[in-house]
């Protein structure tokens, strides 16, 4: 029931174009959340990271469990195909991925521009997210869903060409330098 009360107060995210300023920041989502959710919920909610471990943890959440799942393939793809690329090795463990993540995985790679790369992985995450939305949209997986994409959004909303350009050039010299720890990150 204090799903409803949450849900109808949380602006649509839905159509927002990277110009438009974000109807709610996520210090104000959680702040609302946490006035309506249960204690679960909550502890599952700041467990959300759109940068899901390498290795497997549960979640109580089917959604958040499909969401780490395909984002820790594309992740283990970009670097299984980056290191190809300049001949070193990165193990994949038994890591099998579909086709249409290696074509994602192919285009982004061959972008030349970072930045260009980056907007379009993130289309495809929201792709991918729109595929795990709930039909129930006062639920908790609904919430779920809604803080997975505010994530994405102000994720987006954060990148600068010149800084974005200085991370790239530092992160990329420490690979050809086999200087793993900027990398692990």
């Amino acid at each position: 029931m204090a799903e409803y009360y949450l849900i109808s107060q949380l602006p649509s995210l839905d159509g927002l174009s990277e110009n438009t300023p974000m109807p709610v920041t996520e210090k104000q989502f959680f702040e609302l959340c946490s006035r309506f959710l249960s204690k679960k919920a909550l502890n599952e909610l700041n467990r959300i990271t759109l940068i899901p471990s390498r290795d497997y943890e549960s979640s109580s959440s089917a959604l958040i469990e499909k969401w780490n799942e395909c984002e820790r393939s594309l992740r283990l793809a970009l670097a299984k195909l980056r290191a190809d690329k300049m001949d070193k090795s990165f193990d994949t463990a038994t890591e099998s991925f579909p086709a249409g993540l290696l074509q994602t995985v192919h285009t982004a790679v061959d972008i030349e521009s970072p930045l260009e790369a980056e907007r379009f992985l993130n289309r495809y995450r929201l792709e991918f997210l729109e595929t795990l939305r709930p039909m129930d949209s006062f639920s908790e997986e609904f919430v779920f869903y809604y803080c997975l994409k505010l994530k994405l959004l102000e994720r987006m909303r954060k990148f600068d060409m010149q800084s974005g350009e200085t991370a790239y050039r530092k992160i990329y010299d420490s690979i050809m330098s086999e200087d793993k720890t900027e990398v692990i990150k």
